[in-house]
């Protein structure tokens, strides 16, 4: 049976990830939010939830709202507040910070969009050897050492022999009573994946394009590291040449050429190509920019590269339309002409602004692939 205190902390958690569930939109739409606390943590600004207590006074001010008197007057003798609802000087309600592990944080997301769990198709898992000490064995190192056990064989051994002293009950183990944790070896099988993140960093995707794509991008990092427990991540920029680089550099570059997509494209078809197996890893392309592309022939080109190269080795692939004043959206068009707005293997998903990410992150998760 559970502690009370226990079942306490449970129902306080409950309480925490609603009050976080209901302001998901906020948290999402300003991910500075969201404080990295560690590679599985983080911490979540939440108001400050007051324990209600009694505070106890003075019996000789008497009670709660006896005798005459206005809002404002003097209490006591003391001054009163003439302030007339001008701005004061005493603290307001603050924030504290609530720590959260990934899968907290993705279940929250995954309830509050209501996403499936990713059932990977047509890869094989990749294996992997874990410990659990669920026996008892009688050799091992003395860190690994059972006390419990070693205690009642050591026991046992001085009953059988007659050498128990009821009045002075002393129980002294020998080598031979020694008892240790054992561990037993469990092959498990563990799903990889790897998602690619190609973005158009050319002169018409401005700072908050690129915001919004790296929000929309740690949210579904999230997801995935939840779904995966082995997952790589790497980052392509294009204007009209593309190049791989770090993730700083992906959210801080900024380019002022033309636009070729297709280059992303072929980078990306010669990362997998070179570095991931399809029959053991799920690859997940995700593509950003405002919608221009140099000229027809190219996105000829990016469409043929699709048909043959990626998505035979992706699970999906995800196209995310940032609205730009300057982008014309038409590369958006053409994929839709191609696939169609609700295709199973080619996920298009426009993104107006940040309060639009939680939706794109829906229509690119929601499938469960």
């Amino acid at each position: 049976m559970d502690h009370p205190i226990k079942r306490d902390h449970a129902r306080f958690r409950k309480i925490i990830k609603g009050k976080i569930r209901e302001n998901l939109r906020k948290y999402v739409s300003s991910n500075d939010m969201i404080i990295p606390k560690g590679p599985k943590r983080f911490a979540i600004p939440v108001p400050h939830i007051e324990i209600p207590h009694f505070r106890f006074g003075d019996r000789s001010q008497g009670g709660m709202g006896q005798g005459k008197g206005q809002a404002g007057d003097a209490v006591d003798g003391q001054p009163g507040d003439s302030s007339d609802g001008q701005a004061g000087q005493s603290p307001g309600s603050k924030d504290v910070e609530v720590d959260l592990t990934l899968e907290e944080l993705a279940q929250i997301l995954g309830e509050e969009l209501e996403l499936p769990n990713i059932e990977p198709k047509g890869r094989h898992q990749i294996e992997s050897q874990k410990d659990r000490y669920t026996t008892i064995g009688v050799i091992g190192p003395e860190s690994l050492r059972h006390f419990k056990r070693t205690f009642r064989e050591s026991l046992k051994r001085q009953l059988i022999t007659d050498t128990y002293d009821f009045k002075n009950p002393v129980i002294v183990p020998s080598k031979e009573d020694f008892r240790y944790k054992s561990a037993h070896t469990k092959v498990e099988y563990e799903n990889s994946a790897v998602v690619i993140y190609m973005m158009d960093v050319s002169g018409s995707m401005g700072d908050e394009q690129k915001e919004i794509v790296r929000t929309e991008s740690f949210w579904i990092n999230l997801w995935l590291k939840h779904q995966y427990k082995n997952i790589e991540i790497r980052y392509i920029i294009h204007d009209a040449t593309a190049k791989e680089v770090d993730e700083e550099v992906f959210f801080r570059t900024r380019e002022s050429g033309g636009t070729l997509i297709s280059s992303a494209f072929l980078l990306c078809k010669d990362i997998i190509k070179k570095d991931y197996d399809i029959n053991e890893w799920n690859v997940y392309p995700f593509h950003f920019s405002d919608g221009d592309n140099w000229s027809l022939d190219d996105t000829k080109l990016c469409l043929e590269l699709l048909e043959k190269d990626l998505l035979p080795a992706a699970n999906m692939f995800c196209y995310g339309q940032v609205e730009s004043r300057y982008g014309s959206g038409q590369f958006f068009k053409d994929l839709s002409e191609r696939y169609g707005e609700r295709s199973d293997k080619v996920i298009l998903s426009k993104i107006k602004n940040k309060e639009g990410i939680l939706d794109s992150i829906k229509d690119f998760l929601g499938k469960g692939k």
